[in-house]
């Protein structure tokens, strides 16, 4: 079982003006696949809180998986892509690629996400956009690959899948 993180970035989530249901459904889908969800956290559009909650979740929690959910759209507030891309050592590009091939065989609007995903040390980070329909599209597309890259990450296994 690995840990995870869910930090949900929305400027009227934090503000209270507007419940957060991207996060739990994210909370959701991964204790649904056996991930223990050990931290959770809103927070504004802001560059600094979310490198800063992303650098605490990596370096100071040592969470295996954390993932994003908002922020990853066109308006001039969705800055999360940017934030992980700042403090990740290693981008992992085929997981936003396998995200956005999956929402785009259900919408042309797929092409638009800009989610990034990264390592941060010990960390895999995944922005997924802040709609349940997107969440449950996009998570899921990559939720059956996560434990074998963890694996590696967190070295359970070798590069060539041997037991170490």
């Amino acid at each position: 079982m690995y840990t995870a993180a869910v930090i949900t970035v929305s400027d009227k989530g934090f503000a209270g003006e507007r419940e957060d249901t991207g996060g739990p459904l994210v909370k959701e889908m991964l204790e649904n696949a056996g991930y223990s969800v050990v931290h959770t956290e809103i927070i504004p559009d802001e560059m600094d809180m979310i490198e800063k909650a992303l650098i605490s979740a990596a370096d100071d929690l040592d969470i295996a998986l954390c993932v994003t959910t908002g922020g990853t759209g066109f308006s001039p507030r969705d800055i999360t892509p940017e934030a992980t891309v700042h403090v990740c050592e290693r981008m992992t590009p085929g997981i936003p690629e396998a995200m956005r091939a999956e929402s785009m065989r259900i919408t042309p609007r797929g092409m638009l996400s800009r989610a990034q995903a990264g390592i941060r040390r010990r960390t895999l980070i995944i922005n997924l956009p802040g709609s349940p329909k997107a969440i449950r599209e996009n998570l899921g597309a990559v939720l059956p690959a996560l434990d074998h890259g963890l694996e590696m990450l967190r070295d359970k296994k070798g590069d060539c899948g041997q037991e170490k």
